[in-house]
């Protein structure tokens, strides 16, 4: 079994090395040296410019391991603005690898701002963390770029490079300030990156299916009608007083009595 153990650990060892080919720069920024799952090795922030800070380590970030966390946790930021400058002196395809974690904010459009290459390439504007990930959960992104005879080559577009590649984080407006957790300069493609796990959907609760015979009878409403006659009143006949037509009849039986009566007497 200890051979076994030894085995993983030169396969690790290797891979590490191998992995390490491909970074040309990694910092922790805000933080210390830190070696991370992958074999990537972070060395200590040297920068003098911006502040360091820590509080993210009061929370436990997500999508990443736990002895990773701490890539996210520590941050450098600034109230307005600053810069990493990086020396890449040999032309190639590199990647720049940018670490983040809203640890903060709870909602959107709070923290909010831009990171320039060089004082010329907008490489992300209006970056809103929170909106990529939510609070607390770990994000990457990667911009892919290029130097060739002299010229830094960013989404098509050339500008001249004299052998530094200046990084810089700068406020917008009145929304808070910039900050990065890590950086790398990843020499070779994206597809060769290390990713992230992707970000799980929340769950969705589905309602109970309804029956068709839960449904309550629907009630009838009775709409009273308002029908308007059109032209003149016309009198009804038959509503008139009848009691006239009586009194020839009346009269016939009061006559009639007597001469009844007297026939009887005989």
């Amino acid at each position: 079994m200890r051979y076994f153990y030894v085995l993983i650990y030169i396969i690790h060892q290797c891979y590490s090395a191998g992995i390490m080919d491909n970074v040309i720069f990694a910092v922790n920024c805000g933080g210390e040296a830190h070696t991370d799952v992958n074999g990537i090795r972070y060395r200590k922030d040297y920068l003098k410019s911006g502040i360091a800070s820590d509080y993210g380590r009061s929370l436990s970030i997500s999508r990443v391991p736990t002895d990773d966390m701490v890539l996210y946790q520590t941050e450098r930021y600034d109230l307005q603005k600053f810069s990493y400058e990086i020396d890449i002196v040999d032309d190639g395809d590199y990647v720049l690898w940018m670490k983040f974690a809203e640890v903060w904010f709870n909602g959107p459009n709070m923290k909010v701002f831009q990171i320039v290459l060089n004082d010329e390439h907008n490489i992300l504007d209006e970056f809103d963390i929170f909106s990529k990930a939510g609070r607390a959960t770990a994000h990457d992104e990667y911009i892919p770029f290029q130097i060739k005879n002299g010229r830094l080559v960013v989404k098509s577009r050339s500008t001249s490079y004299s052998g530094i590649l200046k990084i810089t984080f700068q406020k917008l407006d009145h929304r808070d300030n910039p900050k990065v957790n890590a950086l790398i300069i990843w020499k070779g493609s994206v597809d060769q990156i290390p990713k992230l796990p992707a970000i799980p959907e929340p769950e969705q609760v589905e309602e109970p299916a309804r029956d068709e015979y839960d449904e309550p009878p629907a009630k009838t409403t009775k709409v009273q009608r308002n029908l308007k006659t059109s032209g003149p009143k016309v009198v009804d006949p038959y509503a008139e007083d009848q009691s006239s037509s009586l009194i020839p009849l009346l009269i016939a039986i009061v006559a009639v009595i007597p001469v009844i009566f007297c026939l009887c007497r005989l």
